[in-house]
């Protein structure tokens, strides 16, 4: 690897107020490469082994949320104990592919939200992430 993409790499990471360590190094050079990704912890895990960054699971679940507190992924929650690290961090919703476990984007401007109800007093909508689940048609032919 050539010192200029770990030098973008260790600027991105300061900007958002983390400390690059080798582990948060090679992590986010698989991540913030510029490419929308939704990724799993286990996927990343098997990216980093394959790419000889010695790292454990427990500390890519640890970077990835330590990568979403600092504003550089979102997490997406497709149900209870699956979620994807998303890249992309413009507003936009989600296609779920409950068989194929895949996920891909739907831009925002696709999705019209007319009536909300309504919020708790004390409180402000964040935003709204829109998840929609699918699964094959089955054919009674």
């Amino acid at each position: 690897m050539s010192d200029r993409p770990f030098t973008k790499v260790i600027k991105i990471l300061r900007e958002a107020g983390l400390r690059p360590t080798r582990q948060r190094l090679g992590l986010a050079k698989l991540l913030l490469d510029g490419t929308n990704q939704h990724i799993t912890a286990e996927e990343l895990h098997k990216a980093a082994q394959d790419n000889n960054i010695l790292v454990s699971l427990a500390t890519v679940y640890n970077t990835l949320h330590q990568f979403k507190s600092a504003g550089l992924l979102r997490e997406v929650i497709v149900e209870p104990g699956r979620a994807y690290f998303d890249t992309n961090l413009s507003k936009h919703h989600h296609f779920y592919f409950e068989q194929t476990g895949e996920i891909t984007d739907i831009p925002d401007s696709q999705i019209n939200i007319e009536r909300l109800p309504h919020i708790p007093e004390g409180t402000s909508i964040n935003c709204i992430d829109v998840v929609v689940r699918l699964s094959p048609v089955i054919r009674d032919d």
